[in-house]
């Protein structure tokens, strides 16, 4: 019996869907239970069929933004490197929409400085078996929403003098004045605050309740958590 139009159409939707997630549904669970895309060669073969699944560099998209990758260097909670390298990935769609926060701040002479973005699962499990908390760590039998490449931890700086805007604590300040509805703060930092989760949230970005700096980009959940090193990302 022949199909009907509308059952081809459902037809084609959830092969594409199948296709996007088909590596993932495959992959072997962890020792967390966790199934991460860990292959290089897995992670290529999913771009190839959607390139919007690309990690690229941010700066390859925004030359200009300003990194201060703290995971690649000691000055961090873990107080020791632990990324190979001081570069900034995100996908594709997701550094596009930050090339449009940088426009827009660059025309009030603000820009943006990068902390960190997407981040191996290794690093996850990393820091949750040297420090043990799950509080301020993501669960590594859960993943972290860095993980999947949709998120970006930053700040903002003045574009004439190079400084950090004021903000209500430093970067990966494990303490509740770094909640987004924290009051107990000078006008600036509260300002400055909510001038930066304006600005993300306009372009399609949404702050994490417990981190002023932490945005996840609309729909994070729709792409695989990975595991796939920097210097394995072409």
């Amino acid at each position: 019996m022949a199909f009907s139009l509308s059952r081809c159409l459902l037809l084609v939707n959830f092969l594409v869907i199948f296709s996007k997630s088909g590596v993932a549904q495959d992959a072997k669970a962890n020792k967390y239970g966790l199934k991460v895309i860990s292959n290089p060669a897995d992670y290529l073969k999913q771009v190839t069929r959607d390139s919007s699944l690309q990690l690229v560099d941010i700066t390859s998209v925004i030359p200009d933004i300003k990194l201060d990758i703290r995971y690649a260097t000691a000055n961090n909670f873990m107080g020791e490197p632990v990324y190979t390298s001081a570069q900034a990935f995100l996908r594709r769609p997701v550094a596009q929409a930050l090339k449009n926060v940088q426009t827009e701040l660059n025309k009030q002479g603000l820009g943006l400085k990068i902390f960190d973005a997407y981040r191996p699962y290794r690093a996850t499990v990393y820091f949750y078996e040297k420090v043990r908390d799950t509080i301020y760590l993501a669960k590594p039998w859960e993943g972290s929403r860095h993980n999947r490449g949709c998120t970006v931890d930053l700040t903002l700086i003045n574009l004439k003098t190079g400084q950090e805007l004021q903000m209500p604590t430093a970067y990966d300040a494990f303490t509740k004045k770094a909640h987004v509805n924290y009051t107990n703060l000078p006008a600036t930092a509260i300002k400055n605050r909510e001038k930066l989760k304006q600005v993300m949230t306009k372009h399609g970005f949404q702050v994490y309740s417990e981190e002023w700096w932490h945005f996840d980009y609309r729909d994070f959940k729709k792409f695989d958590l990975m595991n796939i090193r920097f210097e394995d990302l072409p």
